[in-house]
């Protein structure tokens, strides 16, 4: 696909959302909006598609065997086709983001779980794929919110300090934004919370948020950003699970 600009021209670049939480269907584009700042990005929600699980059924396997199947209709409705389509749409310079949280009981099949949801992707998309990334808010988007104390604190009234590990490491961060703000609306009070979450600040420690880095440091090379060490991408951990993704990409 091209869209026909000169080599070297200013381009824009559009990144539409496959989520699955309910939350991040109506405000994880706000999270990007540092890398917005520029004017050359923009990032939309295409749908919102609900989480997947590894296929462990026996039965489920060999029926979808004895189809002819190679995965499961709802996976190529609802992800890799909807994915093609904002691709074709969008020209060279669109990309898809799959995010989806990783909570803590889900951790020991992240692996499958990324899997699946690369294979709905690269069946879909095939020369294209590098261009849909799958990526995790680990264990959910609200666990950032605790490396960002500030921002909480002038939304929701609490008195908290920057949690002094990886947040990524908290086990029920909504739980626990629960247990503090009774009342706490995972929509309501999220979309206040991401509107004006400081990115920079949540990937200031370069040993934690890996998957969080990961993900901004997708969506960079994608734009092509310059960013040096702006979130610490340099310097900073990444996800051994969806990391390689970024090589993948080739660069704008």
């Amino acid at each position: 696909m091209s869209d026909g600009a000169a080599p070297g021209a200013w381009r824009f670049h559009k990144l539409g959302l496959l989520v699955t939480g309910d939350g991040e269907a109506e405000f994880l584009p706000a999270l990007f909006r540092s890398l917005m700042e520029a004017g050359t990005c923009s990032f939309a929600v295409i749908r919102k598609i609900g989480q997947r699980s590894p296929i462990s059924s026996p039965r489920r396997g060999l029926k979808m065997l004895g189809s002819g199947k190679v995965m499961p209709d709802r996976d190529e409705e609802e992800i890799g086709l909807p994915a093609r389509r904002y691709l074709r749409a969008g020209g060279d310079h669109a990309f898809v983001l799959l995010v989806d949280d990783l909570e803590h009981a889900r951790r020991g099949v992240a692996l499958q779980v990324f899997q699946r949801y690369r294979d709905a992707l690269d069946r879909l998309l095939l020369a294209d794929r590098h261009r849909a990334s799958v990526q995790f808010l680990v264990n959910m988007i609200e666990a950032y919110y605790f490396a960002d104390a500030a921002t909480v604190n002038a939304v929701l009234g609490t008195s908290l300090d920057d949690h002094a590990g990886d947040v990524e490491e908290i086990v029920h961060p909504k739980g626990d934004l629960k247990a503090l703000v009774p009342g706490f609306d995972e929509k309501r009070h999220g979309a206040r919370v991401v509107a004006r979450l400081d990115v920079r600040h949540v990937l200031a420690n370069p040993e934690t948020c890996a998957s969080l880095r990961t993900l901004f440091a997708w969506c960079a090379k994608a734009i092509g950003a310059s960013l040096g060490d702006e979130y610490r991408l340099e310097t900073g951990g990444y996800s051994t699970i969806t990391g390689a993704q970024i090589g993948d990409l080739a660069s704008p």
